[in-house]
């Protein structure tokens, strides 16, 4: 073959023909590159796109925001003013007469906000611990019984003892009528949690299991060295349930601690101040008193905000592993 008919090799960029390709041009033709760190110019359908975005999501937010607004307004309003023009965006008749009635007995209600805040966080702290264990000796293969346990945790989400039963075992079999343990206890562990947390763990690779005891690491230590920190999502997101459910309960404190205990949880504590004033209300409504002058829907409006205040100061920090540890399992493939 004649020198003159041999053409020197043409290495492609694989990176510059897809990118050709793509677009649709000849093979002969380099696409023009931007600088290096100069943006890519947005097209006009972009920015369309984007604005429509922005404003969906900013009208939600404001529609999510719109009911905090009307009970943080209705608890600075008069009750008469309430009863009259009913609630608003703005304090109507501007008074602290409901935060006044809660506050009667500030060292009743602080007291009150230490044991929530004790049994929140020490409830959240070992319930997280005992679920995760629970979730990751049911996810683990070698674990020989995994299926006959999770079987008996899925009977209990199904079929339940009744409140008969649950009341007897707490209040006559262990005793714990007036114990602040018989609020503490059943709040600890929940089969959803547990189910939650074992399919996060269906996420993590078992070889970190397999390179743990090579090493020659225990189970506990796999646990709390290797798996423990790769379950910050789901973490996260069942400390969130554990801690709203600490914080929001009244219903178990009604049935075992009653009068019983000297500081009752905030939830009930609230409960008991709402029902004082509906009771007072109705006794005075025959005399020459006017209802419009005590506190009703205002006081309700008040308990909701110190009821809700700090814990929603909390959910911004845990939002992003909150998002992304209830989406588990959500997503196959």
């Amino acid at each position: 073959m004649p020198s003159s008919d041999l053409k020197p090799a043409v290495i492609a960029d694989p990176v510059t023909t897809e990118a050709i390709v793509l677009a649709g041009r000849k093979p002969g033709r380099r696409l023009r590159e931007h600088p290096a760190g100069r943006p890519i110019k947005l097209e006009r359908s972009d920015y369309v796109l984007r604005g429509i975005s922005y404003v969906t999501i900013s009208l939600f937010a404001l529609f999510c925001l719109l009911p905090f607004v009307l009970i943080v307004s209705a608890s600075f309003s008069s009750e008469s003013e309430i009863m009259k023009d009913g609630f608003g965006l703005l304090p109507k008749g501007f008074t602290f007469t409901a935060y006044e009635y809660i506050f009667k007995a500030p060292g009743q209600i602080i007291g009150s906000y230490v044991v929530t805040i004790i049994m929140t966080a020490t409830g959240t702290a070992v319930g997280l611990f005992v679920i995760s264990m629970t979730g990751y000796a049911l996810w683990r293969p070698d674990f020989r019984f995994r299926n006959q346990i999770s079987f008996f945790i899925y009977f209990t989400t199904l079929f339940s003892a009744g409140l008969a039963p649950t009341f007897l075992w707490i209040g006559r079999t262990l005793d714990l009528r007036g114990n602040y343990l018989a609020v503490w206890l059943p709040l600890l562990m929940t089969p959803w949690l547990i189910i939650l947390m074992k399919s996060f763990m269906r996420t993590v690779p078992f070889e970190i299991v397999e390179s743990g005891k090579i090493d020659g690491a225990g189970d506990f230590r796999i646990f709390w060295q290797l798996a423990l920190p790769m379950m910050k999502p789901a973490l996260a997101t069942v400390g969130l349930f554990l801690a709203l459910g600490y914080w929001n309960e009244w219903y178990l404190s009604s049935l075992y601690l009653g009068s019983t205990v000297e500081f009752k949880p905030l939830q009930y504590q609230l409960y008991n101040v709402i029902n004082t004033a509906n009771a007072l209300r109705n006794s005075v409504a025959g005399s020459n008193v006017s209802i419009t002058d005590l506190p009703s829907n205002t006081l309700k409006m008040a308990s909701a905000v110190v009821a809700t205040g700090p814990i929603l100061l909390v959910y911004p920090f845990i939002q992003k592993y909150f998002v992304s540890g209830i989406t588990v399992g959500a997503v196959k493939g």
